[in-house]
């Protein structure tokens, strides 16, 4: 794709987020049709996001870390995108109508990293990732995106309005990594107090260090790496689920504590 056509691309998402809408998608000629189109979009937009959200990198999103998700996407790997400064909240916050249009909820494990993963060090294991992180930290991600189809979309059109992150809501910060079983750690959501949806951390590509393990191979081979203070939300322990517009959601992560967003009318 060439350079004018991705940032021609990114604009119109951009614009999207500017006017508070959606579009029905891309036009023929923007619409990526490779990974490496759509992460090139991404690249273009993420500038454009900074700009007018007065926010900055802080890290990654990994996204499509189940089969089902993949399958979805249409897609035999997992994504990324990146998270910006401005978009993050805390446990506690209010969401306006204006600033999410599909509310789709996800309860997920976040690392914070401790020590840089570099591309000469790679590739990695999970021992290794683990090694570097200096805390994890449970999480809401509430997906959005620009497309009028919202997921629907397909996943090179949601990769390039980067890989549908929307806001991340933190709650607790663990220092004691090993107080966490990943193999195995329950994660329910509750909408207005009732069971919307149940998980697990092992629904993560087997374990969420998988999934950070993943990310920062990827992005050594992209030419880049993970560095110290980077935040990294490793992927839904649940399926991916809507809350209707005034309601009030909970994620329960068991004895590490609940995190909470609430969405205006």
């Amino acid at each position: 794709m060439e350079q004018s056509a991705a940032a021609a691309a990114a604009e119109l998402l951009a614009q999207a987020r500017r006017d508070h809408t959606t579009i029905e998608g891309l036009p023929d000629n923007l619409q990526p049709q490779d990974l490496d189109e759509a992460y090139q979009i991404q690249d273009a937009l993420i500038p454009l996001i900074e700009e007018l959200s007065n926010g900055k990198r802080a890290g990654y999103k990994a996204g499509a870390t189940t089969e089902a998700a993949q399958q979805l996407f249409g897609l035999d790997t997992p994504f990324r995108g990146i998270l910006v400064s401005s978009y993050m909240l805390e446990s506690g916050a209010v969401i306006a109508p204006a600033d999410c249009k599909f509310r789709v909820l996800e309860a997920e494990f976040a690392f914070r990293m401790a020590e840089d993963l570099p591309k000469a060090a790679a590739p990695y294991d999970p021992g290794g990732v683990a090694a570097a992180v200096g805390a994890v930290m449970t999480s809401i991600e509430v997906v959005d995106l620009r497309y009028t189809s919202g997921l629907g979309a397909g996943g090179m059109q949601v990769i390039a309005d980067n890989s549908a992150a929307g806001h991340w809501v933190k709650g607790a910060e663990i220092a004691d990594l090993d107080a966490v079983d990943f193999d195995d750690w329950p994660v329910n959501l509750l909408i207005n107090g009732e069971l919307a949806a149940e998980g697990n951390a092992s629904n993560v590509l087997g374990n969420p260090y998988n999934a950070l393990t993943w990310l920062a191979n990827t992005l050594c081979a992209q030419g880049g790496g993970l560095k110290a203070g980077d935040i990294i939300t490793a992927g839904s322990c649940i399926a991916p689920t809507p809350a209707p517009e005034g309601a009030e959601a909970v994620a329960d992560f068991g004895s590490l504590g609940q995190v909470t967003v609430k969405f205006s009318t």
